[in-house]
């Protein structure tokens, strides 16, 4: 077809001009025999067929020309469709024949086919590292139920390679129940590489206009038990570190006294140095046993009982309690949650002793306030003290940075508001001092 500017100017394209031309040039010879004809008349005998074997011949050989003009170019198209067709994108045509136009869309199509191929590839790749690198096992079936993609989470959990699965149907591989199960549920189930709870999730998906469907499962189990290790040796590293420090110190000094009554003849001083000795022994028990006594405290804590309270009147109460130093209290509404009338008012009361302890040292004070902010009750506790020491463990079960701390006062807090469905952060103030917030769900007044 005749291109834009074509139109617009009247002009035929190159291609066409020259097939027009050719058609007339075939009828030339023809056009001449006529033409001598008119002119001398018909000729008698062999030169009658002298002249029409002439004509016969130009013909044929401006036909063949013509058509070689015509015919070549088109199969430098079909040869570079063809190629675009069997995906080979590199090869080109020279661009200035008299298909210059149709050569020049095609390299053009060949060029963005090319790019688009190579982002696809890219695409493929980063997939293929994205789903190798997953620790879900990834399934990825048909709109016949027939396996078509799945990562190496996904193999070792059915303990099988990928060319053994690869086309088979669900319940050949024994998950035609999982892709019938309500989306993002935990259930118990046996695989072959491995048993427990899994999360299974799937999506529906559509490919070549064909359904399909994604299945996710992700081993919980192990997640959750990899937790619990991480908790445990937490706290027996913890608990290791406090026990050996009392025992060791026990152990001295029974070494200490089993060699002062040993000697011969005793001291004169011998009684009062057993005597230390022993009551610094029993100090050190104490010590430990309070230690222990305030684990199990942290560890038997009950569930909440909760009721309505208004943090207008439970807030300037605990502010009260504090008699080392006058606490501020910032006047604010009526705030309504449902907690622990007890246990509230114990994380509370943790959290100021900090505050205050922390603006003893420095002679500054300590602001109390509550807010609402959206859905939550927010409880603030400002302080001018030294600001927070420099470690990420300070809600870790007996972490203190104080001399003779238990380390239990934040760990308690933390829970008490995770139980009530909040929590409980610590953050520096600009300037000097820290603010310690807690956070619980609002409720409306009944």
């Amino acid at each position: 077809m005749p291109t834009e500017s074509a139109r617009r100017s009247g002009r035929l394209p190159a291609f066409e001009r020259r097939v027009l031309l050719g058609s007339w040039l075939v009828a030339v010879p023809a056009l001449i025999g006529v033409a001598v004809l008119l002119l001398t008349g018909v000729p008698e005998g062999a030169l009658c067929w002298l002249l029409a074997i002439a004509v016969v011949l130009a013909t044929a050989l401006i036909a063949r020309w013509q058509h070689r003009r015509v015919v070549y170019p088109l199969y430098t198209l079909a040869g570079l469709l063809e190629a675009l067709r069997e995906g080979d994108y590199s090869l080109r045509g020279v661009q200035g024949g008299v298909l210059g136009g149709a050569i020049y869309d095609i390299n053009a199509l060949a060029d963005r086919l090319q790019k688009e191929r190579l982002q696809f590839e890219d695409a493929s790749r980063l997939l293929g590292k994205t789903l190798a690198a997953l620790d879900s096992a990834v399934f990825v079936f048909d709109h016949d139920a027939r396996l078509r993609l799945l990562n190496p989470a996904a193999q070792h959990l059915l303990r099988s390679d990928r060319p053994a699965l690869l086309g088979r149907r669900a319940d050949e591989i024994g998950l035609d129940a999982l892709l019938a199960t309500p989306g993002a549920q935990v259930i118990r189930h046996a695989f072959p590489g491995r048993s427990g709870r899994f999360e299974i999730r799937h999506a529906p998906l559509r490919n070549e206009g064909r359904s399909g469907q994604l299945l996710v499962i992700n081993d919980v189990g192990r997640v959750l038990r990899e937790e619990e290790r991480q908790a445990w040796q937490r706290l027996l590293r913890v608990l290791g570190h406090e026990v050996n420090n009392s025992l060791a110190s026990i152990h001295s000094l029974a070494g200490t006294l089993a060699t002062l009554i040993a000697r011969e003849p005793l001291a004169e001083d011998w009684r009062e140095d057993a005597r230390g000795g022993l009551q610094v022994i029993g100090n050190r028990a104490e010590s430990l046993s309070r230690f222990l006594a305030g684990y199990s405290r942290l560890a038997a804590l009950p569930p909440p009982q909760r009721r309505e309270l208004d943090l207008a009147t439970l807030v300037p109460a605990v502010a009260r309690l504090e008699q080392r130093l006058p606490v501020q209290v910032e006047p604010g509404a009526p705030l309504p949650v449902q907690a622990d009338p007890d246990q509230l008012e114990q994380a509370l009361i943790n959290l100021l002793r900090n505050a205050v302890e922390a603006s003893l040292s420095t002679h500054g004070g300590v602001v109390m306030r509550w807010r609402s902010e959206g859905e939550r009750a927010l409880i603030e506790i400002l302080d001018d003290g030294p600001g927070l020491p420099g470690s990420d463990n300070l809600f870790v079960p007996f972490f203190t940075t104080k001399p003779g701390g238990s380390g239990i006062g934040l760990a308690l807090v933390r829970q008490i508001a995770e139980a009530h469905e909040g929590g409980v952060s610590l953050l520096a103030r600009d300037g000097a001092g820290a603010i310690a917030q807690l956070w619980l769900p609002s409720a409306p007044f009944s």
